[in-house]
């Protein structure tokens, strides 16, 4: 298959990624971020702002996604110190919101649902006042699992569908896309005081209206915030990148999503999860008090 070249938007300076001291503060504390553990073409950027996203359970991942760099192999014991040492580290960071995820672990009988709750008591006790958002995997379907996260009381739980139904057996063939939409719905109605969210990558192949069926699919389920990103190959090992979507049709596709009713959208190439959560938070929390 031929290589797509790489289009001027998405020309990035990958320099210096863990220089400075959001660098020196994760290696301290022994802690992972998905920014370098996933190869975010963000992670420079934030790292010199003084943010990153904190990857729990571990480096290694139960699961192979086909586009994620994130190690798959034997996954490592918990690590109990974890918790506190993530609350430690977000203070010492002067972080206003943070951001949680981690590998999936379905060696875990809860998935390691308990961590996350752990982790979010820490910050909450350490930090009151500091704004906490999780990116959860689908814990293989179980209701338990999910109300655990959810009695801890974050701010924003998102999972991310990442890709169209139809290329889940190419892109996530351990996933289920009806699981992870269930996931959402069951959040929104299990508490009303947690805003839900979403992403979804471009360029692996799918049509216009693929996406806009997905995005109807997603506010079906009551999703308040919804990402939308460009799809980039980690490795040749990973799935090729079929198509770089131009900046202009990202900006179509939010003006779409927001006219279907979600409360935020961040839509562009560099757009990822965590990317500027701090401040899309609180454009949501002035939106919702207005």
């Amino acid at each position: 298959m031929e290589h797509l070249r790489k289009p001027d938007w998405l020309k990035i300076d990958m320099a210096n990624l863990s220089s400075g001291k959001v660098g020196h503060t994760i290696a301290h504390y022994g802690l992972n971020t998905v920014c370098e553990s996933a190869g975010c073409p963000n992670q420079g950027e934030c790292y010199k702002s003084g943010t990153a996203t904190f990857m729990l359970l571990g480096n290694q991942c139960t699961r192979n996604c086909k586009f994620c760099k994130v190690v798959s192999g034997k996954p490592e014991m918990l690590n109990e110190s974890e918790p506190i040492n993530v609350a430690k580290a977000a203070s010492d960071m002067k972080l206003k919101h943070v951001v949680l995820t981690s590998v999936t672990r379905d060696d875990l009988s809860d998935g390691g649902s308990k961590h996350f709750a752990n982790t979010i008591d820490e910050i909450h006790k350490l930090n009151p006042g500091m704004s906490i958002e999780v990116l959860i995997p689908d814990f293989m379907g179980d209701s338990d699992c999910l109300q655990t996260v959810i009695d801890a009381k974050p701010d924003i739980i998102n999972h991310n569908v990442e890709t169209i139904p139809s290329l889940y057996s190419t892109v996530r063939p351990e996933a289920i896309f009806e699981r992870s939409i269930e996931l959402l719905k069951r959040v929104r109605e299990r508490s009303q005081n947690i805003f839900t969210k979403s992403g979804f990558m471009l360029g692996l192949g799918e049509t216009e209206d693929e996406v806009l069926e997905l995005l109807h699919a997603l506010r079906d389920a009551d999703v308040d915030i919804v990402t939308i990103g460009q799809y980039l190959q980690p490795t040749k090992a990973h799935l090729s990148v079929k198509e770089y979507i131009h900046p202009d049709k990202f900006e179509w596709y939010k003006e779409r999503a927001l006219e279907m009713g979600f409360s935020l959208v961040a839509s562009g190439p560099l757009v990822r999860s965590s990317y500027y959560a701090a401040d899309d938070f609180a454009r949501l929390k002035q939106k919702c008090s207005l």
